[in-house]
């Protein structure tokens, strides 16, 4: 398997917006460290992909759905680095512009119906599939679990580094979307206390976010309800947020995470909880790929 020590530039760039209200935002623009492989993604897989690389083996193996940003950046990365990549997929086959992709990039795709894909963190679901591809290693959902928090640890000294440009000596907090929680979590683990890490839940309670950050760290964050309903669920509000601030200051946007997380903090500011001179870090996740057939 190929070389992952490529480790991406993404630009920390000040956001200007008309209700910040005196915050200081700037945004790392994860969405923009690579035209394929993009966001939090790549991080997440990092260190899986290491160890895979440890053990020997010759490709991965990993889950998704249709739209899913983890599949598409692993089946590219494939490509790139000439390793074999298997998805196992939610539901029946569809027809989207992500599973064109991952197609395209030479992925083997099995679709698990629903149940089969329920199955998942069952003992005993990898059994058929170990024996099926004795040479991947399996990833989980996500690129989850402690692997995928020790890769996305490198944004803390990756924003540092870019602090200066800003004109500024220090922040107060980090805000991003959390849909596992891995993100979030291996944020938390870098600072190691220093900045608290405000994770804005773009899914439902009972995805177990709360669970997978609280089993991979311990204290230094605070969890916010941004599903506006349910996961993948879009209002006209969120819609309308998502094209007004677009426009107002040319950062592209996503409704399932990055929309969801900007518009919990218009809600926070709005409501007294961060006080004027605050200065945050927003984590652009990327997952720009998937709001193609989605928002059509």
């Amino acid at each position: 398997m190929g070389p992952f020590d490529w480790l991406p530039y993404a630009p920390l760039e000040p956001l200007a917006l008309d209700w910040l209200n005196g915050v200081e935002l700037a945004v790392l623009r994860l969405d923009r460290i690579d035209p394929l492989i993009s966001g939090n993604k790549w991080f997440k897989l990092t260190e899986h992909l290491a160890q895979a690389q440890q053990v020997g083996a010759s490709g991965v193996i990993s889950l998704g759905g249709a739209y899913s940003n983890h599949l598409h950046a692993l089946a590219a990365a494939g490509t790139r680095f000439g390793f074999a990549t298997v998805g196992l997929l939610r539901g029946h086959p569809q027809d989207t512009p992500t599973v064109q992709d991952l197609q395209a990039f030479g992925m083997q795709l099995h679709w698990l119906g629903y149940g089969g894909y329920r199955a998942r963190n069952e003992p005993g679901f990898w059994e058929p599939w170990r024996e099926r591809y004795p040479h991947l290693y399996p990833i989980p959902e996500g690129g989850g679990g402690v692997a995928g928090a020790i890769g996305c640890g490198v944004l803390v000294e990756h924003a540092r580094a870019q602090l200066s440009k800003l004109g500024w000596a220090d922040y107060d907090a980090w805000w991003l979307a959390a849909g596992t929680g891995t993100t979030l979590a291996g944020l938390v683990r870098a600072e190691a206390g220093a900045h608290p890490v405000y994770g804005a839940m773009a899914v439902p309670q009972d995805h177990g976010v709360a669970q997978n950050v609280s089993a991979l760290v311990d204290g230094g964050y605070e969890l916010l309800d941004a599903s506006r309903g349910g996961f993948a669920k879009v209002d006209p509000v969120l819609l309308d947020f998502i094209e007004v601030t677009q426009q107002a200051c040319g950062v592209p946007l996503e409704p399932l995470y990055t929309g969801k997380a900007l518009l919990a903090l218009k809600g926070s500011i709005e409501a007294g909880h961060l006080a004027p001179g605050t200065r945050l870090i927003f984590v652009h996740t990327g997952g720009l790929q998937g709001r193609r057939g989605f928002t059509a």
